[in-house]
């Protein structure tokens, strides 16, 4: 046996039972240091909760205990100042850190791993990582929504078409259609909110796959570590990943909406509807037409969307068969749910700083929600209102649509005796209600449309973000 492979069977903490190295290839095959190193916090800290809580059951001494946790806490300033060395042939953070740590302080080093399995130990990591991930995420969310409601109340007059089918349908308020995409957030808070209770349980004591034999005390090292409780079965303990799928599924449906507002701000941002404009500072030129502009932020954001949703499948997939308990698959859950943890991140940021800046052009909006018929439905409600069915209503309003279309005018611009002729029941004040001002404002109930609903909804999502009312 060469130097080198003594060298490599001498780095594994658990090569006893082996006669031979690992093969270099699979060595660097299996290892996940290069991706896994990013725990090294959360790996220090459940460590060093575990040490202490050795200490004070009896499993170790207090003095070792101590040797333990200043050993850890001088690694964690070795990473964050750059000076460790991470190897490949000690396959993980887990075991680079405690070869390290042996290499500190000596013997003494090699009890931290008492009573715990690296099986349990990466997974209390990911909890950990990921709750903080869901934290960061949540705040990220609340400055965009705090955004959104900003730019809603000082837009609740501002009238601008609302769609169908891509198709005028009737005239909103802009603040409106912004509360709507803070509505979807509300949503992401309350699911990441409720995924996050999933996530903080701790699964160390449950070692390998059995649970161990020494006295550990769990609840205190939960409590410790800032978990609300300790998983009731190891088996369980050590296998469970639905905390990450669930985690993952409430990132695409983020993702879904932040898709669905850059499709939107794609849109409005085009000559054809040229209904906002984006600072320079989110948008990019062409290499070749130099009058381009166009809204980088949004169109990445909506394309990265995909990797969201493909790290969603990756888990569900790498999932779907495994056996109890732990199996090495599962070294392969940490990197889609790194990318998709990156990801959501940077495009709420992306979002949270962007959308405070966007400038609406309340003129053509205005214009726009003119056009296609935008107050058929308040002229219907108008007969409805004086005793026509609304089925009657309805036709009656087609065939003043037909007329005016074969004209090449709008609604509110057909001569009163037009409309009289359709119907006896319309009178002068009909034109009150086709104007666009007095659609918007006729829906004046929870949740409508009307500039002071629109407030109102402003204020009452605030208070439930715990702002200013």
């Amino acid at each position: 046996m060469s130097n080198q492979a003594n060298e490599r069977k001498a780095a594994k903490l658990w090569g006893g039972r082996f006669s031979e190295p690992t093969d270099a290839f699979v060595e660097a095959f299996t290892a996940s240091i290069n991706f896994d190193q990013r725990l090294f916090r959360e790996d220090i800290r459940g460590s060093i909760a575990h040490a202490r809580m050795l200490g004070r059951v009896g499993v170790i001494t207090q003095e070792e205990a101590a040797q333990i946790v200043d050993g850890l806490s001088a690694i964690e300033v070795e990473i964050e100042q750059g000076d460790f060395v991470w190897s490949v042939a000690r396959e993980d953070v887990h075991m680079n850190i405690e070869a390290r740590l042996i290499e500190k302080i000596g013997d003494v080093g090699k009890k931290l791993h008492t009573g715990r399995s690296r099986n349990d130990q990466i997974a209390t990591d990911v909890r950990l990582y990921l709750r903080g991930a869901v934290d960061a995420m949540i705040s990220e969310i609340d400055r965009l929504s705090f955004g959104l409601l900003d730019l809603a109340e000082a837009e609740a007059d501002t009238v601008m078409p609302g769609f169908t089918h891509l198709q005028v349908a009737q005239p909103v308020s802009f603040g409106h259609h912004l509360l709507a995409w803070q509505q979807m957030l509300a949503r992401d808070r309350e699911r990441l909110l409720d995924a996050r209770k999933r996530i903080n349980i701790m699964p160390l004591g449950s070692a390998a796959l059995a649970g161990t034999s020494y006295p550990l005390d769990r609840e205190w090292v939960a409590q410790e570590l800032g978990f609300d409780g300790v998983t009731q079965n190891s088996l369980d303990g050590v296998s469970d990943r639905d905390f990450l799928i669930e985690f993952l599924s409430a990132a695409s449906l983020i993702m879904m909406h932040l898709s669905r507002m850059s499709e939107e701000l794609v849109l409005w941002t085009s000559a054809q509807f040229d209904f906002i404009d984006l600072p320079d500072r989110f948008c990019t030129g062409s290499s070749i037409m130099p009058q381009k502009k166009n809204p980088d932020v949004p169109e990445l954001v909506r394309g990265k969307t995909g990797r969201v949703y493909g790290s969603l499948f990756n888990l569900l997939t790498l999932m779907k068969s495994q056996p109890l308990a732990y199996n090495k698959d599962n070294q392969e859950d940490k990197e889609p749910v790194f990318d998709a943890v990156d990801t959501v991140l940077g495009s709420l940021r992306a979002f949270a700083d962007m959308i405070p800046a966007i400038k609406p052009k309340r003129e053509n909006m205005y214009a726009a929600a003119k056009t296609g018929f935008s107050t058929a439905t308040d002229l219907a409600d108008y007969l409805v209102r004086r005793g026509v069915p609304f089925r009657d209503a309805h036709d009656i309003v087609g065939r003043a649509v037909r007329i005016a279309q074969d004209k090449g005018v709008d609604l509110a611009d057909l001569a009163l005796t037009e409309l009289q002729a359709l119907s006896d029941q319309i009178a002068e004040d009909v034109f009150t209600v086709l104007t666009v001002e007095g659609s918007m404002a006729a829906r004046d109930i929870i949740g409508g449309t009307a500039p002071d609903q629109v407030r109102y909804q402003v204020k009452q999502a605030r208070k439930a973000l715990g702002g200013r009312g």
